[in-house]
């Protein structure tokens, strides 16, 4: 399964970087791996968790503590959502390639602007 960095989870969910890391402090069950190096290590699983506080928050207006009680909250009806399990599993599937799609295409419009802008350099001389 796919794992972004912190830079690419900030720009797929549009949430910054220093919130990613506060939620990490004030969210059950919101802990990012990390690699040998320190860098956080974002799962499609969090990815979800970052895009349902966002709406929660920025959206319904809870607070982040009320955010953090609704996430709890679903946690404990957790019986309810097996029952839309298969739906969650293919959003999420969708969701992780649309991710990779867009970082793919982000990746190689930076490498278009680039080569264009060589390009460019090199024909004014």
């Amino acid at each position: 399964m796919a794992q972004y960095l912190i830079g690419e989870v900030e720009h797929l969910t549009g949430i910054k970087a220093h919130v990613l890391r506060y939620w990490e402090e004030v969210i059950p069950c919101f802990a990012p791996q990390k690699d040998l190096n320190g860098r956080r290590l974002y799962s499609q699983r969090e990815i979800e968790l970052i895009l349902r506080l966002r709406y929660l928050i920025n959206t319904k207006g809870y607070t982040i503590e009320g955010a953090r009680r609704q996430l709890i909250q679903e946690a404990a009806n957790a019986d309810t959502a097996e029952v839309q399990a298969a739906t969650l599993k293919t959003l999420r599937e969708i969701r992780a390639q649309l991710g990779e799609m867009y970082l793919m295409l982000r990746k190689s419009g930076e490498s278009y602007a680039k080569a264009k802008q060589e390009h460019a350099d090199g024909k004014d001389s």
